[in-house]
């Protein structure tokens, strides 16, 4: 990957995760990770969270625009469903090169089994 790729990788991945450095907006992604596959409507959000419609339209534009969330109109109703994909991104990036030192990151059935903290049963 190029620097400029590389570069825009990061700044992306820290916006992501700025967005989700608010206890609310953090809260609310985890209500809609959990939530119907149709969403969660921003009613359903709001009394979860208890915070005024302002404050949570204002947490809900964080996160879409971080991508983390996609919003849906349904009439006069907004839904909001987590966006799986961005999160398997974010998280890979966090994951990728795991155990590794900044060397080629060893396949995952070669890494030392305290790697990542994670018990090998």
């Amino acid at each position: 990957m190029a620097d400029s790729q590389t570069q825009d990788l990061l700044e992306r991945n820290a916006e992501r995760l700025k967005a989700l450095g608010h206890p609310v907006r953090l809260s609310i992604l985890r209500l809609v990770v959990q939530g119907p596959e149709v969403g969660t409507s921003a009613g359903d959000i709001q009394d979860h969270v208890g915070i005024p419609a302002s404050t949570l339209s204002h947490h809900l534009g964080c996160l879409a625009e971080a991508e983390l969330v996609q919003v849906e109109r349904e009439g006069t109703f907004l839904r909001y469903r987590a966006d799986f994909r961005t999160l398997r991104l974010l998280t890979e990036y966090l994951w990728k090169g795991c155990c590794s030192g900044g060397r080629k990151a060893p396949e995952p059935e070669d890494r030392p089994k305290s790697c990542c903290g994670a018990k090998v049963r």
